[in-house]
């Protein structure tokens, strides 16, 4: 009978199943350790070497962005200040115009004085532009570049070439290699009689 109980027990423990938890973290464990078999100490070295070589290279990279943008920041900082500090020359060339439109300051001492303070102060401001690399765009007479300059009107001009600048309305500025406002100006068209006139030529021709 006793036989017979053991037996019976020993039967029940074979037939009892195992769990799947079990069975996950049974082959986790036997992956690991086919891994852990696969990489040799000299594999594992150079894994190591090569992270280190991506963390040094990320390093630099970030290290060169700083230093970029700490030099644009030294070099460009004054540029909004600057772009407002315009407007210093544009007041003086507004009053030295009303000034000379007064009808009772022509010809005047008064006025003669006057526009000499005026022209003693622009090149002093000139002056300061320049030694902080603020130079006036050179527009008159050259061909309009949609880089440096924006065109206001068009003149009648028969004497120069279709899109030349003839007139600057306000002058324009950069500062080192950046456009720190475009030159307003005026660009020269033939008029409409020489054009037409042009047009009845080569249709003779």
């Amino acid at each position: 009978m006793e036989k017979e109980q053991n037996q019976n027990f020993k039967e029940s423990e074979k037939k009892e199943p195992i769990s799947e938890e079990t069975n996950h973290n049974s082959k986790n464990i036997e992956n690991k350790e086919e891994q852990l078999k696969e990489k040799s100490p000299e594999e594992k070295i150079l894994e190591l070497e090569d992270k280190l070589a991506r963390t040094f290279a990320e390093m630099e990279n970030q290290r060169r962005r700083f230093e970029k943008e700490k030099e644009e920041a030294f070099e460009y900082g004054g540029f909004s200040f600057a772009r407002e500090a315009l407007n210093l020359i544009d007041n003086l060339e507004r009053s030295k115009q009303t000034l000379l439109n007064d009808n009772t300051l022509k010809n005047s001492e008064a006025l003669k004085k006057m526009l000499e303070h005026f022209e003693i102060i622009n090149k002093d401001l000139m002056s300061i532009f320049s030694k902080n690399n603020i130079k006036p765009i050179d527009s008159l007479n050259k061909r309009l570049d949609p880089n440096l300059h924006q065109a206001m009107m068009e003149v009648d001009d028969d004497q120069k070439e279709p899109g030349t600048i003839v007139q600057e309305i306000q002058k324009g500025f950069t500062i080192k290699d950046r456009l720190l406002r475009p030159a307003l100006v005026g660009v020269s068209k033939k008029s409409e009689n020489k054009h037409e006139k042009d047009k009845e030529n080569k249709e003779k021709i």
